[in-house]
């Protein structure tokens, strides 16, 4: 595979792999450099990527593992998940104001959940993806992946309300 058949099978997913791995790491300038180190690893496998049946899945569980083991390094102490894309176009002032103070309550609350709900609200929510391709990175089942996306959901909630004083939804 040469420099341009490469570019065109990573293009449609190096974007995903830069969010999920700043939404792990927070650092734009880590995440950037997960992601370069992920593609630089899939570069020196290009003879064998034909044999995988999703490169994505492939590069998106290498990315969850580069980036769950930077965490754990010794530089990890002060990294959290952030998550800043959230934007109300349209919305009025105070408006924005709320849904910060809501996203910030939320970011906090994600903060506490364990690793792996986290990972699971940010590919199923955030990133969208489907059961079966969470399943297949994360090495889970797909009952077990629901299971745990709906308790990370529920804790989210409770804080919320708890928070707020008030139901969401």
């Amino acid at each position: 595979m040469n420099q341009i058949e490469f570019m065109q099978l990573v293009n449609p997913f190096k974007d995903k792999l830069f969010r999920v791995a700043k939404r792990l790491l927070v650092s734009t300038e880590e995440a950037e450099d997960a992601t370069q180190e992920v593609l630089v690893k899939l570069w020196n496998r290009n003879e064998s990527l034909d044999q995988y049946n999703s490169v994505e899945a492939l590069a998106m569980t290498m990315t969850k593992n580069f980036c769950l083991d930077q965490l754990k390094s010794k530089r990890a102490s002060n990294m959290k998940i952030v998550h800043t894309n959230f934007t109300d176009r349209e919305a009025s002032v105070q408006q924005k104001v709320e849904d910060r103070d809501t996203w910030n309550w939320v970011e906090k609350i994600m903060n506490d959940l364990p690793e792996q709900q986290k990972l699971i609200v940010q590919m199923r929510d955030i990133e969208e993806m489907e059961f079966e391709e969470i399943s297949t990175i994360l090495e889970m089942n797909e009952q077990a992946i629901r299971t745990a996306l709906s308790r990370a959901r529920k804790t989210i909630r409770e804080k919320m309300v708890k928070t707020h004083h008030y139901g969401i939804g």
